[in-house]
């Protein structure tokens, strides 16, 4: 079990998201909304382009901390709010996001993280936080 003080910062982690990605998760969760898959349609509603899912988006998040503990099973509570989306572009490159994490609270076992989420310049989650089990 690790250890964690206050102040703590984990390694950051940065993910490239593609289109081919988007397509897999659709799959795979079932959320085939074309939004995460249609220009035509993001755009029809208002959207910069096609947006990954937010619930993909939020995974990938967590990971930051998750591969920073020895056994993710440590990972007590999650959550997170959106607050812009994370554009794919249909190309080669796609959208990179950059998650980082800083240890709040420390106490009775528990370390609270906050966790950053940027794609190009703008902040895509807000009150990102995990409660892990620390020793």
């Amino acid at each position: 079990m690790k250890t964690a003080s206050p102040g703590l910062e984990l390694p950051p982690l940065t993910v490239t998201l593609r289109r081919d990605d988007l397509v897999r998760y659709a799959g795979a969760s079932g959320d085939f909304n074309p939004i995460h898959w249609s220009d035509r349609m993001a755009a029809a509603l208002g959207l910069p382009g096609v947006i990954a899912h937010g619930m993909l988006t939020m995974a990938t998040a967590v990971r930051v901390v998750t591969d920073w503990l020895d056994d993710p099973a440590d990972l007590v509570e999650y959550g997170v709010r959106f607050t812009k989306p994370v554009v794919v572009p249909d190309d080669d490159k796609g959208a990179s996001v950059t998650f980082s994490a800083k240890a709040d609270k420390v106490a009775d076992g528990l370390a609270e993280f906050d966790i950053t989420a940027i794609a190009g310049e703008e902040k895509v989650l807000g009150r990102a936080r995990a409660v892990v089990r620390v020793s």
